[in-house]
């Protein structure tokens, strides 16, 4: 839900007519919204699979019936034409139906309503009707009759195919912690990024998040600490790959996609130092993946000077010191209204929301799921800017309630967890999410 609120933000001349009517565990959702508004929505959206026109719902099959026949004849004589080609989908969630049941399903529609005059057609039909029905969350024991059934008339699918477009396997330079296509342009959604933006990745990488930012149009930077990252230098990350190639960079990532003109400039630089920056520096939003201390060491400027008066980078940077200082950044250099959107790990037996890092400067507005084992997961947080903070509140207010990362969370992540496969009532984000139908 939190990627389909930021989406209705980016069109703020969009009105949700009414309010969103959606129970957490049930994939399907109802949503009142003017025609043209949902179709650019199904533009931007990367977690909502396809857009249905609403006809009726029930909780048995004789309410869904009943409800279909107070429809307006004049509303569903268009469909029915004998011009008009059309098919019926019959789609159960968390329960397998056998081809037999689904003809059943669709031999049993009340044929007074759905009369329909012309061929059918189930490849490229004029009109494609769509039954769903839900038979309880996923992987729990499906209910014996669905608790809901919906019937309505297909009208768009979301974006879902432009991830394969930008998969990091077709990527010229990729680095160990690349983000995955698919989450990177759902970030940018939550980020609300639009034409004409600015964004900012402090621990910019191999700039899969920029790359996703540049696609919605924006003007993109960002700063790493690592100088071989940053001018694509060094071993290779693809496999079989001794080093990578001389002209491996995030700018011939953008110039891949014809989208180099989005680009503005990296840093070599330690985003924990905020004088980095000119003040008055004003991004419409920061998406960023913080390093986690596991596949690539979190480090920062010390601020001291070896033998050599060479500045020694070589010092640890805590987790918790990084998220604080990212919260600090994004309250100094944030506009008002803009976006903080960030990946906090977590360790799941031991999380509360307490572990979320804090700013009077910076709300919460979404808070989402990614679980990677039984145990450890990471949330996928966005944070809008809604005050400016002057002094030392301002740059240095950041806090957490309960320090997470107290115990070492390098060694709580390399215990041994069960792949995680049940929805447990969360809002989640998982990559197979943005390939495969849920």
């Amino acid at each position: 839900m939190t990627e389909l609120k930021s989406i209705i933000k980016v069109f703020s001349a969009i009105p949700l007519l009414n309010k969103v009517v959606h129970e957490q565990k049930n994939p399907f959702f109802v949503v009142d919204l003017p025609p043209e508004a949902a179709s650019q929505i199904m533009d931007r959206t990367f977690l909502v699979r396809s857009l249905f026109e609403y006809w009726a719902e029930g909780h048995t099959k004789e309410e869904l019936y009943d409800n279909l026949r107070k429809l307006s004849k004049d509303f569903i004589a268009p469909f029915l034409k004998h011009d008009k080609t059309f098919r019926v989908k019959i789609e159960a969630y968390n329960k397998t139906l056998t081809p037999d049941q689904k003809l059943e399903k669709i031999q049993s529609l009340p044929q007074d309503v759905l009369d329909f005059q012309g061929k059918a057609n189930l490849k490229w039909p004029d009109n494609s009707f769509h039954l769903f029905e839900y038979y309880g969350p996923a992987g729990s024991t499906p209910y014996e009759e669905p608790s809901v059934i919906y019937f309505g008339r297909f009208l768009k699918d979301g974006q879902r195919d432009k991830i394969q477009q930008y998969h990091l396997q077709k990527r010229h330079f990729i680095g160990n912690t690349s983000m995955d296509a698919g989450l990177s342009l759902i970030m940018a959604n939550m980020g609300k990024v639009k034409h004409g933006d600015l964004v900012y990745d402090p621990f910019v990488g191999s700039g899969s998040l920029l790359v996703a930012c540049a696609h919605f149009g924006a003007y993109v930077a960002g700063s790493d600490i690592d100088y071989t990252i940053v001018h694509g230098v060094g071993k290779s990350s693809r496999h079989k790959n001794k080093k990578r190639s001389s002209d491996e960079s995030i700018h011939t990532n953008l110039k891949q996609y014809n989208l180099q003109h989005h680009y503005i400039d990296i840093l070599l630089a330690d985003s924990s130092k905020h004088n980095m920056l000119r003040t008055g520096v004003q991004f419409d939003a920061i998406i960023t993946d913080p390093p986690y201390g596991i596949r690539e060491p979190s480090k920062k400027i010390a601020g001291t000077r070896d033998k050599n008066n060479t500045l020694d980078v070589k010092t640890n940077y805590s987790l918790s010191e990084s998220f604080l200082d990212l919260l600090n950044f994004a309250a100094k250099f944030l506009k008002l209204g803009g976006c903080l959107v960030y990946w906090l790990p977590i360790y799941r037996p031991d999380y509360t929301e307490d572990n979320i890092p804090q700013h009077p400067s910076l709300k919460l507005v979404g808070n989402c799921e990614q679980t990677l084992t039984t145990l450890i997961a990471r949330r996928l947080i966005v944070m809008e800017k809604c005050s400016t903070c002057q002094g030392d509140v301002g740059e240095k207010g950041a806090i957490v309630v309960e320090d997470h990362y107290k115990n070492n969370f390098r060694d709580r992540y390399f215990q041994v967890g069960l792949p995680q496969t049940q929805y447990n009532g969360e809002e989640q984000i998982n990559s197979k999410d943005t390939e495969d139908d849920t």
